[in-house]
């Protein structure tokens, strides 16, 4: 792809369009004003992005509930850390999808109802339109049974002026996953495979199918295959709502639908990213840490992205909120949690409590950074911990004494010479998390200040490096960032680890090893070895698949860790850890990190509980409250349990 498409963000910034809500304010509703909404091809293919401008949006951290996983954590007085503490009910949701995609799906069918009628509209695009009218309903609906599990299912165009009493109730589940996945194939027979530049963003064939084959893993997992938790889960008239058996099948469903998606993604030219070097940004310099920062945010390569947001995420972004402190749009925030920094693996490919090259036990020792290290300040002094682990690590996690690869356009605050942390002519900095250093909480413009700032810091004494583009600016001007890329919805690398952990689950009929050689690719792009050859030197040593797979397996625990490592930070951990059913395990205890009101090290290097409010309530909590005023004028519907 050229340069230039990463700037059109095209679904709703072309032709003068900002957000669905900038064109609807002109076209307020349906009753008044489709005349104009449908007046001409222009205004139509307008009204189609407003359609799109519906989706949640992905990349705009503050309003988004999937970045309040157990990943990060952050000193942000927003919607997104408030939703983190686990206080939402029905009465206050904090964030709810609930009204805005059933908005979006009525959008949908009133261009379905209108479009034919459009004066001067060719027949291309009336059927173009359509498809990706029918595209964007079906994942309307995925995201309703993504957060609320058995949905309504709006199958036309439903009058304003329905009686309560024939109001749509809730479909069991595995109705609507069979409804919204033959939607998706129909979608996808009708959408084209890939777009031109000047229509990036929008709906494609291999969209369809790689969303058809996420949704059918999440419908294969623990919470919605045969989770006795849902026994008594009905509507009025007494039908079960969730699948009260479970079906093994429905992880080979799964598998096939990946496999699917990925034959159609290769085929159409998507592929893993691999880096080259670049005098434009020099770092990082090493080509796999390298791979790894740009996988998705190299505005001359963007491949492996198979669905992307293309909305800006602007001052709320994650560029802003992980990069080291600079008043107005360098926020120093987003910090790793001790979970995360423990879940990476060694560099080795194993885990830090499989790898009898590394002592978990040792993890807080102080080491002096050895001589040729690429990757921390050699000569400085830093945690075991942050010793020889993976080149996802490295890349993505910024420590005490490692590097933090941006740029600023005024050095001050923690680009300030006094701290002495300007590497690579200003490409990369030292990362000092005391509080006196340059990323510290009484961190200030080339001085310390007596008091810890409030806001603005790291919690854990780490921060998040990943999707912050190297040539991003700290700059006292704007607090926009200064490079903007499309965020992956999609991309391959999901694909890959969908199609394993599906296959690992069904754990018959070869279906393991042809699912883990997908993902020992991504593996191979991490710099690590194979499954296979990294746990044959294990403590626990696994030297083959057979009899060691399935819901349960121990090559299941592979594929989980795996997948929480390499997605860290793309929406996924919020749901993956839901749809396993270990909410209670990870999301109902406080989160912890280093000491970071310490003004040395060895006072830095113990681990403390971050007193944020973290609380899950399992099961009730696996699924997200309908908003109470819903289910109270909708006579035929039932609250989610327990709210």
């Amino acid at each position: 792809m050229k340069k230039n498409t990463l700037y059109l963000f095209v679904l709703l910034l072309i032709t003068g369009l900002n957000t669905s809500c900038n064109y609807l304010d002109i076209v307020p509703d349906e009753t008044a004003t489709e005349k104009d909404a449908f007046a001409n091809p222009r205004a139509t293919l307008r009204y189609l992005y407003s359609c799109y401008g519906y989706l949640p949006q992905s990349n705009k951290v503050q309003s988004c509930m999937d970045f309040t996983g157990d990943e990060t954590i952050s000193p942000f007085a927003e919607k997104y850390v408030k939703f983190a503490e686990g206080s939402y009910d029905s009465s206050n949701t904090i964030i709810s999808y609930w009204n805005t995609l059933f908005q979006g799906i009525r959008q949908c069918y009133l261009l379905k109802a209108n479009i034919a009628s459009v004066p001067g509209i060719n027949q291309e695009d009336i059927d173009l339109y359509t498809a990706e009218a029918d595209f964007l309903i079906a994942y309307f609906h995925l995201l309703l049974v993504k957060c609320y599990g058995p949905s309504i299912l709006v199958k036309e165009l439903p009058p304003l002026d329905t009686p309560a009493a024939n109001m749509l109730s809730r479909r069991p589940y595995d109705e609507c996953i069979n409804w919204i996945a033959d939607l998706l194939d129909d979608a996808a027979s009708r959408l084209p495979a890939t777009r031109n530049s000047s229509d990036y963003g929008r709906a494609t064939s291999i969209i369809a199918k790689s969303l058809k084959a996420r949704m059918l893993l999440y419908a294969a997992s623990p919470l919605f295959n045969g989770n006795p938790d849902y026994t008594d889960f009905k509507n009025p008239d007494g039908e079960q709502l969730m699948p009260a058996k479970y079906s093994e099948e429905k992880y080979k469903r799964a598998a096939d639908a990946a496999w699917d998606a990925i034959q159609a993604a290769e085929q159409a030219g998507h592929e893993l990213y691999e880096a080259t070097a670049s005098s434009a940004y020099p770092e990082p310099a090493d080509i796999t840490e390298r791979s790894l920062r740009m996988t998705f945010i190299d505005k001359e390569n963007f491949k492996e992205i198979i669905y992307p947001e293309t909305r800006k995420a602007g001052v709320y972004s994650i560029q802003r909120k992980s990069i080291p402190f600079f008043p107005r749009g360098s926020w120093n925030g987003i910090a790793p949690t001790m979970v995360m920094i423990d879940r990476f693996y060694t560099s080795n490919g194993l885990p830090i409590d499989e790898d009898p090259a590394f002592n978990p036990e040792n993890k807080l020792d102080i080491v002096t950074i050895p001589a040729g290290t690429t990757y921390a300040e050699p000569g400085k002094r830093t945690l075991y911990m942050n010793m020889n682990r993976e080149p996802r690590f490295y890349a993505w996690i910024a420590f005490e004494n490692g590097y933090y690869e941006c740029r600023t356009n005024d050095k001050r605050y923690a680009y300030h010479k006094f701290w002495n942390a300007e590497r690579s002519d200003g490409n990369k900095w030292v990362t000092g998390f005391l509080a006196t250093e340059n990323c510290g909480v009484r961190a200030d413009d080339g001085k310390v200040i007596t008091s810890a700032r409030s806001q603005n810091y790291s919690k854990t004494g780490y921060l998040n490096k990943k999707g912050v583009h190297p040539g991003i600016e700290a700059s006292v001007n704007s607090v926009e960032p200064t490079i903007e890329y499309p965020w992956p919805v999609i991309r391959l690398a999901e694909l890959y680890l969908n199609y394993a952990e599906a296959c690992v689950g069904y754990g018959k009929e070869g279906y393991p090893e042809k699912g883990m050689l997908y993902l020992d690719k991504v593996r191979k792009r991490a710099g690590i070895k194979p499954v296979l050859e990294a746990w044959a030197h294990a403590k626990h040593p696994l030297t083959s698949y057979e009899g060691q797979c399935g819901p349960d397996g121990r090559v299941m625990n592979i594929v989980r860790q795996e997948r929480m490592i390499e997605l860290y930070q793309e929406n996924h951990n919020f749901w993956d850890i839901r749809r396993w059913k270990m909410g209670d395990t990870y999301f109902n205890v406080k989160a912890c990190g280093l000491n970071i009101l310490a003004k040395n090290l060895e006072d830095f290097a113990k681990i403390v509980e971050i007193q944020d409010k973290r609380t899950f309530d399992a099961p009730r909590q696996y699924l997200m409250p309908i908003p109470a005023s819903e289910v109270s004028r909708n006579p035929n519907m039932v609250q989610n349990p327990g709210y």
